[in-house]
């Protein structure tokens, strides 16, 4: 049984491999004196068009400036697609990137492929194993591949006689106890060297799977400490070492378990990687991790906006390959799919107070004050998106301008009672056609930088808030007076706690004081601040 950690190639995709020194030699000392046999330093690349930390390139004269403790073999990661894709010959790209063995500072090196990429892929393993390295293969996204091509891969990898350690990744972090026993029995028939698994933590079965493995008769098991890893993560090191010390002596988890807790926990925060709810759908319909890892990361949008996208990308076919432009097409969902149209709404309000309400924390604590604010000064009422505290009675409209948002409840919006205020020409026309009709509005809507604008049958607004929207909606029909209820704050590190507080500074002063601005529940934003229990 051989552990092989790979948090610092792995873990780079949170923190572009950009790890502190300070954490990157305390790592070192610690999988040194616990017993792990490999450690991969990171991936081997020719130059990127952005910035990558000292990992994501893993040169041999930066890893000279490291302190390589003994008792590790190190290694690195190269894609095949890095040296096939290269204006090089094989044995040119392979010569750029490598050194021989005897003068490096690694001594193994494992090439991550595609299926698809195997045959291409006999020069590379020979090329480097001529170089003297101990070389890996990792098969990637083996999960669900069939029985004939798993073998026939297998069989023509076992061949090429280059390569050590034969390792399956699952990749979208989908395969269950019986996915792997599966693979291992299909690639022994053709394979007799080592073999080695790598895991992804999806729907929290890395460990698991890792173990079922071993009993498989695999020697390898990657790992990252604390699952770091692209994604959901990985099977995480400390879990693997815990329950493997007590029948494999020689490892010792209690360095790892100190790096854990004075590093890695507080970066796991920071970064926010580990397995949750979307990453599990993700991996239920084989959607690529990254796609998740990106929507989670983007701080422009909510998490219910993420589930929005996500379940945009489980209605496409081919997801399993991560591309840039779908997730953009998943993103810009929100964005017009045509010229800015919409009903004049003038006179609609004439008069009358407007009361925009959130689903926010102060709604639910203070949902009887606000009830009886409702019923004692008949405001009309506009929910901000579908409203989850108050009876439907006491609301009159709900606006929505975020087809992201309408996808995470687009089940709820056929059922509604209530008339919806919305920007038809942002919804595409199967969406439109799942609004229930009570009288709805069409009010257009467009984003410029910067720009608060009302007009008779359209806004511009500065950015993606539902609430700049519906404050436009109630100034074009008239409105005399906007009160706010749950204007709550998102976190100050929020992106969109500093797009409230732009929005608010967008608005003249007169306008606010003319529509006699007043939040009645708790907000950290810059309006006039109230009390709801005191007009009760």
């Amino acid at each position: 049984m051989k552990i092989l950690d790979c948090t610092l190639r792995d873990g780079g995709y949170y923190n572009n491999w950009d790890f502190e020194p300070e954490l990157v030699q305390s790592y070192l000392q610690a999988v040194a004196l616990s017993g792990i046999s490999y450690v991969e330093l990171g991936l081997r690349n020719f130059p990127k068009n952005e910035f990558l930390g000292p990992f994501a390139y893993s040169s041999e004269n930066y890893l000279k400036t490291l302190e390589l403790p003994d008792g590790v073999t190190y290694g690195v990661m190269v894609d095949a697609k890095t040296i096939l894709s290269s204006q090089l010959s094989i044995e040119a790209a392979v010569n750029a990137l490598f050194c021989e063995e005897k003068n490096s500072c690694v001594s193994l090196v494992r090439i991550a492929a595609h299926f698809h990429e195997v045959e291409e892929s006999k020069e590379i393993a020979n090329q480097l194993k001529s170089k003297g390295y101990i070389v890996g293969y990792n098969l990637m996204q083996a999960g669900g591949k069939p029985d004939l091509e798993i073998e026939e891969k297998a069989k023509e990898i076992s061949q090429w006689g280059s390569v050590d350690a034969l390792y399956f990744a699952d990749s979208l972090g989908n395969m269950d106890a019986n996915e792997v026993q599966r693979i291992v029995r299909l690639i022994q028939k053709h394979w007799l060297g080592e073999m080695g698994i790598h895991t992804h933590d999806n729907m929290g079965r890395g460990l698991a799977n890792s173990l079922t493995a071993l009993e498989a008769g695999v020697e390898w098991l990657d790992s990252t400490v604390t699952g770091m890893g692209r994604g959901a993560g990985n099977t995480q090191t400390e879990n693997l070492m815990a329950v493997l010390a007590e029948k494999y002596v020689e490892l010792k988890p209690n360095k790892i378990y100190e790096l854990v807790i004075r590093y890695f926990e507080s970066m796991q925060k920071q970064y926010g990687w580990g397995t949750n709810l979307l990453y599990f759908l993700g991996a239920q319909q084989s959607v690529h991790p990254t796609y998740i890892q990106n929507l989670l990361s983007n701080t422009h949008i909510g998490k219910d906006e993420v589930v929005g996208a996500l379940q945009y990308l489980l209605q496409l076919n081919g997801t399993s390959k991560y591309d840039g432009s779908v997730l953009e097409a998943a993103l810009s969902l929100n964005k017009n799919t045509s010229e800015v149209t919409g009903d004049d709404v003038s006179g609609l309000l004439d008069g009358r107070e407007v009361l925009l309400i959130t689903n926010a924390n102060s709604v639910a604590k203070h949902k009887k004050a606000l009830e009886l604010y409702i019923k004692n000064n008949k405001p009309i009422v506009i929910s901000l998106n579908i409203n989850k505290v108050l009876d439907d009675s006491f609301v009159d409209y709900i606006a929505i301008t975020h087809n992201l948002k309408f996808l995470t409840e687009k089940e709820n919006y056929s059922n509604l009672s209530k008339p919806i205020i919305y920007p038809a020409h942002r919804f595409p026309a199967q969406d439109v056609e799942l609004l229930a009709d009570n009288g709805n509005i069409n009010y257009g809507v467009d984003i410029a930088d910067n720009t608060f604008k009302v007009e008779k049958t359209s806004c511009l607004i500065p950015s993606e808030l539902t609430i700049a929207y519906g404050l436009a909606f109630s100034i074009a029909a008239g409105a005399n007076k906007v009160t706010f209820a749950g204007v709550d704050g998102y976190n100050s590190n929020d992106s969109r706690h500093l797009e409230m507080i732009e929005f608010f500074d967008t608005i003249e002063n007169d306008l606010q004081d003319n529509l006699g601005f007043i939040s009645i529940t708790p907000t950290t934003y810059p309006i006039k601040k109230g009390s709801v229990y005191a007009y009760i």
